[in-house]
């Protein structure tokens, strides 16, 4: 059963551009919802939101992964277009210790709709 409080928050954040075909509206909304598309692995809304030029064929999720939470750390725009996500997040692998991925993103807004294209790790 899912509490309400954490059902509301999905909705509110994340549950609207995952579960609808509207856009997330910035490039800091895409972040945090492909976030809770990995923790949910929803492999068809990452691909789609995936810039075309850098997309992979397809995702495969570690098996007993658990996702420990996500840091925005800053957002930019860079251009008219184009914008950077500063993130944190942290997952705990079925084997082993918790780990952390800094990663400095990039996206690109191309026809109402933003996307990710790469990261640098930090």
């Amino acid at each position: 059963m899912v509490d309400a409080k954490r059902a509301l928050q999905y909705v509110n954040c994340c549950g609207r551009w995952l579960d609808t075909p509207t856009p997330a509206p910035d490039a800091q909304a895409l972040m945090r919802s492909r976030y809770t598309a990995f923790v949910l692995e929803r492999a068809d809304y990452l691909l789609a939101t995936w810039h075309p030029s850098q997309r992979p064929p397809d995702i495969a999720f570690e098996p007993g992964v658990k996702w420990l939470g996500l840091e925005v750390r800053s957002h930019r725009p860079t251009g008219v277009a184009t914008a950077e996500v500063e993130f944190v997040a942290r997952q705990k692998p079925a084997q082993g210790a918790a780990v952390r991925l800094h990663e400095r993103s990039r996206f690109v807004r191309e026809q109402d709709q933003w996307l990710y294209i790469d990261g640098d790790a930090l």
